[in-house]
């Protein structure tokens, strides 16, 4: 298939561009050149917020859409003249309000989560400018991403403490629980998509189970090969400070997803696959100073 992944270089669609391009598809990134391709893509230089005729000589029988974060997004990309058949778009599970009953189920209310707010807002407007084009589109709304690539310092971050050998500042007793999915498998399910066009339109996409922060935490630590201490942290400490997660529990249903992938991979073996990348790739993680806080605010720590 000839397929446009937007983006291409980091992380999820740079994941998608490769898994794709390996499955002997012609594809094609849109992104502004700066840094390494995927090898075997075909780059098409421009910035999507300022597209001229980059596009309108090429027809794509898809379009996955990964780096669209506001409506504009993907009105300048309909609006630029590319010809397609079918639309994928990495939406969010950030979608669902906060107060909405839980599992959030694809078909249930859509609204501005407080927890995420412009964020998830944004994705809702970006949506709802698919809701009107002929073309056949799916949107998947994933929880949390995980795995090789991954420049968000989120397992970074807890590997960082590990091969520091540092006590590991814990949000409460460590009990919330956050829903995964493995980035390979994100990729899995758009190839089945392409391949059995399925009729439901919308997929919530995570992991059938979810972890508590101090399971994903020892897992963490247990593979780069160090015993976790922890030190707990209750009371008015802005969570954000310190722990990559926001304090808010949510399950999103995947009984859809479920339907058409069955084996997903099992979160220690993804972990291990991300700390194999993240030992040599340090660089390509945007780092935030969660450990900066932490020795700043609490002195004794290890």
């Amino acid at each position: 298939m000839k397929i446009l992944v937007t983006g291409g270089t980091t992380f999820v669609s740079k994941s998608i561009a490769e898994y794709l391009v390996n499955k002997n598809n012609e594809i094609y990134v849109l992104n502004r050149g700066t840094r390494q391709q995927v090898e075997g893509v075909h780059l098409i230089r421009a910035d999507r917020s300022s597209l001229e005729n980059q596009l309108s000589n090429i027809e794509f029988d898809v379009i996955i859409d990964v780096n669209a974060y506001k409506e504009k997004d993907i009105t300048n990309l309909l609006q630029s003249g590319v010809k397609f058949s079918e639309y994928i778009f990495i939406s969010s599970g950030a979608v669902y309000p906060e107060y909405g009953i839980q599992p959030f189920r694809e078909i249930g209310e859509i609204a501005e989560n407080y927890f995420w707010g412009n964020y998830g807002k944004n994705k809702i407007a970006a949506e709802r400018v698919l809701e009107n084009i002929k073309q056949r589109t799916y949107i998947l709304r994933p929880c949390y991403l995980y795995g090789p690539y991954n420049n968000i310092y989120r397992e970074s971050f807890v590997f960082d403490c590990a091969m520091n050998r540092r006590k590991f500042y814990i949000p409460g007793n460590g009990s919330m629980k956050l829903q995964f999915f493995y980035v390979s498998d994100i990729c899995r399910f758009i190839e089945i998509l392409l391949k059995d066009r399925p009729e439901q339109r919308v997929f919530n996409i995570g992991n059938t189970q979810r972890i508590s922060v101090k399971e994903w935490v020892d897992l963490c630590y247990q593979i780069v090969g160090e015993t976790v201490e922890y030190v707990q942290v209750s009371g008015s400490v802005p969570q954000k400070n310190y722990f990559p997660f926001p304090k808010f529990e949510y399950e999103l249903d995947v009984s859809r997803l479920s339907e058409w992938i069955k084996n997903t991979t099992d979160i220690y073996q993804g972990l291990q696959q991300s700390y194999e990348w993240y030992r040599e790739n340090q660089s390509e993680v945007r780092k935030k100073n969660y450990i900066e806080y932490i020795d700043k605010e609490w002195k004794h720590c290890g």
